[in-house]
Parts: structure tokens; sequence; C-alpha cells
């Protein structure tokens, strides 16, 4: 089951880019803007300060396979825009997939049980 759409177009972005509020961590910085549809849009972008275009769609591969495996945690209506540091080029999916749900926090895009549930872990 599909929950979200990919931003495409570059006026998309650039409304998320002026209108969102951002959040930065070490390897990404998240822009977030509410859409006021049913269904999240994720946009991801990485400059060629990143690395070369084999490096880019693996920081894109890395980002989306780590929101599809959380989306059902996210809360939908939102414009999620992923940017990539050049200090994401090198790292593991694992470390992506952290700072992605550290991010999402802080924006407090997730739904109230997954805050409970790690708390409970703790």
């Amino acid at each position: 089951m599909q929950f979200s759409e990919s931003l495409k177009k570059n006026s998309d972005f650039r409304n998320v880019y002026e209108n969102g509020k951002s959040y930065a961590n070490k390897y990404l910085v998240m822009y977030v803007l509410e859409n006021n549809k049913d269904v999240n849009r994720l946009g991801i972008s990485a400059s060629k300060k990143v690395g070369n275009s084999v490096v880019r769609h693996r920081f894109a591969r890395l980002v989306r396979e780590s929101y599809r495996l959380h989306e059902n945690i996210f809360n939908s209506g939102l414009d999620i825009v992923v940017v990539a540091r050049k200090s994401a080029a090198s790292v593991r999916y694992f470390e992506i997939e952290r700072a992605l749900l550290h991010l999402s926090k802080l924006h407090r895009i997730l739904k109230v049980y997954f805050y409970e549930e790690e708390s409970q872990n703790l």
C-alpha cells in the first residue's frame, strides 16, 4: 500500500523551501510544509557537491527506502523535502535512517504512539 507520492516539480520544491520549516543534522536537512491533502509527498535533493551521480542516486535510494519502511508512523498531509549534506555521501543505511527519524521527531511529524514505544524501550 502506498501512502505517499513524489515531489517532482521545481515549483513544488521552491514552495516547500520558501514556506516550510527546516531542521538539520549532520547528514540531512529536512523541510516540511503542510499540503492540505491526504497523502505525503516526498522530495529528495542532492547537489553535485555531495558526489557523482552514483553517490547521489544511492543517497536518494537510501532516503526513499528508509521513508518507505517507516511511512506508516508519519502524519499525513505533508510535503517533505530531504536535502543531502556533503557528509551523507559515505554513510550507511542505518545512519541515514537514524538521521531521517531524528529530523522527523524535531518536526513533530511522527504519530504519537511512536514516541510512547520509544520511551518505553529506554
